[in-house]
């Protein structure tokens, strides 16, 4: 029988994507999403994508009620949780507002999954819970810390679920630790589209090639690295939800879960990332050198060894392919408003 997933964000960045390789693997998939930090039009898209009817349930993780009555109606085998806030400046500003929804939203998730008994959960937890010293290549082995409010949101939810774990034997879950998503779907049909200014430094990049901001500001260029700016291992959105889909099944074939970092095993530093979007775009991107943030670590990138081994995983998408899909989601979405 197909088996039944219920994806929490769904209608998000990441989320949307995972739902077409889900769907493309097999099974069946219901997103439930409260719309806050996604486009409402996310699901036309996937249905355009994917030529199927889409289900979509409005509502959000803390409701534990309307929780109840979703899992009572759906048999789900598995949830595949998305639904959390992510921008790290934004966490400095709202701490609380990112421990109540990240943190409360997942006990109040696991809490109606034990009750329906549901046990299987892939959970998206990210590369913050490293902090900024972690010896490179970074791997899951590592100490864990946090340099703000969000990675701190996620290393407490990693810690929920061991914690859960140890008490309940019924669970399996698959934490997966994401590096830098970027990129779109080559459909140009769907790909990262923030609200407002972006946070990360692709989107902002692309916002600059498309005439919406007039420079990117590179903050430092002193840093001990090749060309003096940051490295970041940035991962393809595609790729990423590729991981998702080989966690899940592990899940169901193996019966126990895993904690796997998902990125290259390769940094690119701030101007060769620049450098390669120009190229995709034919774009001139300007940019100005800042004072360093504090709290930016020098460079970060994952060791994905272990998610190989585990999975089968490895990243088919290197920058070049990064850069391209997500110039032509930018410019689709150009081409849409003009129309």
């Amino acid at each position: 029988m197909t088996q039944r997933i219920l994806l929490t964000g769904g209608a998000g960045y990441i989320g949307s994507h995972t739902y077409a390789a889900l769907v493309e693997a097999g099974y069946e998939v219901v997103i439930l999403d409260n719309f806050s930090n996604s486009a409402r039009d996310v699901p036309d898209r996937l249905e355009l994508l994917l030529d199927r009817k889409i289900k979509v349930i409005e509502g959000d993780v803390l409701d534990r009620a309307m929780l109840d009555r979703v899992f009572a109606k759906h048999d789900f085998d598995a949830v595949v949780h998305f639904a959390a806030s992510k921008a790290v400046g934004e966490s400095v500003k709202e701490p609380l507002a990112y421990m109540q929804n990240n943190i409360g939203g997942l006990v109040t998730l696991m809490q109606a999954m034990q009750a329906a008994g549901v046990f299987r959960l892939v959970f998206s937890s990210s590369a913050s819970v490293y902090g900024n010293n972690a010896q490179l290549p970074i791997a899951e082995t590592a100490e864990r810390s946090y340099g703000n409010p969000y990675g701190h949101t996620k290393l407490v939810c990693e810690q929920i679920i061991e914690q859960t774990l140890a008490s309940d034997p019924r669970w399996a879950v698959g934490v997966l630790r994401y590096f830098n998503p970027v990129g779109a779907h080559p459909s140009g049909l769907i790909g990262e589209d923030p609200a407002g200014v972006p946070d990360n430094l692709m989107p902002y990049i692309a916002k600059v090639a498309g005439g919406e901001l007039p420079c990117i500001s590179i903050f430092g260029d002193d840093y001990p690295t090749p060309d003096g700016t940051g490295v970041r291992d940035y991962i393809h959105v595609c790729d990423l939800a590729d991981g998702h889909v080989l966690s899940l099944r592990s899940l169901f074939h193996e019966g126990k879960g895993h904690v796997v970092n998902l990125g290259t095993g390769r940094g690119y530093s701030v101007l060769e990332v620049i450098s390669a979007y120009a190229q995709a775009s034919g774009r001139d991107i300007p940019y100005l050198v800042a004072p360093r943030r504090p709290g930016d670590a020098a460079a970060t990138y994952a060791n994905p060894a272990l998610a190989k081994e585990m999975l089968g995983f490895s990243a088919r998408f290197d920058l070049g392919d990064m850069c391209r899909s997500s110039w032509e989601w930018v410019s689709t979405q150009a081409q849409s408003a003009d129309a």
